[in-house]
């Protein structure tokens, strides 16, 4: 039997892998689960739910309001924020759980739904396993005043907001940003941050009417921001994806700056300032060789860990740490935030900018990006992966060739038949024929027909 959650929460095609009555159960499940402290101590469990602006965020989220509220728990119905909004609402007013409707960068028929405990925290996987188990027990069923209720939180974006300007140090006054915000949950609040911290704003995806998120915007789709950084004359340009959980920046010359960079320049940044904990970053094995290069030149450790955020935000609580991320734009300041903040992410880089005087090409400078050639070899047994000997040999050769000036990765999909062979090198045709031998050989060693 597969696992009802995936990475991050419950994703599908809304309306036919998340309905209103699969919505409905989950928040009853959640309910039990995640209210059981509340109801141990006597007191009524508060959840805060809030939604990114898709179509079908309105009955999803309504659904979830409904289960909670008949199971007993008083609901605070953000709307539509981010999803760091949602995370930060549940530490910000001690709620003891909160629920996010979204499906971050995917388009807009589709949805999710994720949890976030007490503390503004994501579920580890045996709290989630215990909400899919719990979905085959018998709900809880309060009668009379013993129901929970529905309030608007109707000072939701204000306290995310406040905290947002609470983190800086410098006022952005003289900068020029332009802001994407890709027709989702970052519309309201993005432009509103910027702009109150001094900056001036140029915005463009700003329009969500339901069906529109991340169409041909965000972080997935640079192009039209690329184009407005270079019209507007702006400094800098910020890119969120539908949720505003990651961002990546556009710099003045219309060059692309990626998750990896951002994290090199910000990592560099809090060192100098006294703020890097124990003088370490923590990120993916996804991320470019050259971070670890440009970490290594700077004295900063790097840790990295599985692919996704959930396990860079388990090795910042492990450690204690204060900085980490994805490639893809998920940024998590521990001292500020307990998942990745696309807006927070975007104002940090810009006072970067201000307290150095320097260009954000000039901060992204600071690592040079190794050319990588990612090659998805699909139609196989991604189990076979482990075990196997000639790919085994075949990836230590590869790595003898190059040396400290490269770098071999091979992961199986987490939920296809499929293998992702990565190649990072100094030069791209030596990763390029690297990553497309690799390939061959494990489509010879695990196709599925063979």
């Amino acid at each position: 039997m597969s696992r009802l959650f995936g990475t991050d929460g419950v994703r599908g095609l809304a309306g036919l892998d998340i309905t209103a009555e699969s919505a409905l159960a989950l928040a009853q499940g959640a309910a039990l689960v995640l209210g059981r402290t509340a109801r141990q101590e006597g007191r009524r469990p508060v959840a805060v739910v809030a939604r990114d602006p898709r179509i079908s965020g309105e009955f999803i989220a309504a659904a979830v309001a409904a289960g909670l509220a008949s199971s007993g728990v008083d609901v605070l119905d953000a709307g539509v924020i981010p999803t760091p909004a949602a995370a930060y609402l549940v530490a910000d007013i001690r709620a003891d759980f909160g629920v996010m409707v979204s499906a971050s960068h995917n388009p807009a028929p589709d949805n999710g739904i994720k949890f976030f405990a007490s503390g503004g925290r994501k579920l580890p996987d045996a709290v989630e396993d215990e909400i899919e188990r719990a979905l085959t027990d018998t709900p809880l069923r309060p009668i009379g005043a013993e129901v929970g209720t529905v309030r608007r939180f109707s000072d939701a974006e204000d306290r995310y907001l406040v905290h947002l300007l609470g983190t800086l140090d410098v006022s952005l006054r003289g900068l020029h940003v332009a802001l994407d915000c890709a027709h989702g949950a970052a519309a309201g609040v993005s432009p509103r941050a910027f702009a109150d911290a001094g900056a001036k704003v140029t915005v463009m995806g700003n329009d969500p009417d339901g069906v529109n998120i991340n169409r041909e915007v965000g972080s997935t789709h640079l192009e039209q921001l690329r184009a407005l950084v270079r019209s507007s004359g702006a400094d800098f340009g910020i890119a969120h994806d539908g949720d505003a959980d990651r961002c990546l920046a556009i710099d003045a010359d219309g060059g692309v700056v990626d998750g990896d960079q951002i994290m090199a320049l910000l990592a560099v940044s809090q060192q100098r300032r006294g703020l890097l904990v124990q003088d370490t970053l923590v990120a993916t094995v996804m991320s470019n060789l050259g971070l670890k290069v440009a970490m290594d030149e700077h004295d900063i450790a790097l840790v990295q860990t599985a692919v996704g955020d959930r396990y860079v935000l388990e090795a910042l609580g492990e450690y204690g740490l204060s900085l980490g991320g994805e490639q893809s734009g998920h940024i998590i300041f521990s001292d500020h935030a307990t998942t990745g903040d696309g807006i927070l992410t975007g104002l940090q880089i810009a006072a970067e900018m201000v307290r150095t005087g320097r260009t954000l090409a000039e901060l992204a400078a600071v690592m040079t990006v190794y050319p990588q050639v990612l090659v998805n070899v699909s139609g196989v047994d991604r189990l076979g992966l482990r075990g196997n000997r000639p790919i085994a040999d075949a990836v230590a050769r590869a790595e003898a060739e190059l040396g400290s000036d490269g770098r071999v990765l091979l992961r199986p999909s987490g939920t296809e038949k499929m293998v992702r062979v990565m190649v990072e090198a100094q030069e791209r045709h030596i990763a390029q024929t690297i990553a497309e031998e690799l390939a061959a050989l494990v489509r010879a060693e695990l196709s599925v027909s063979a």
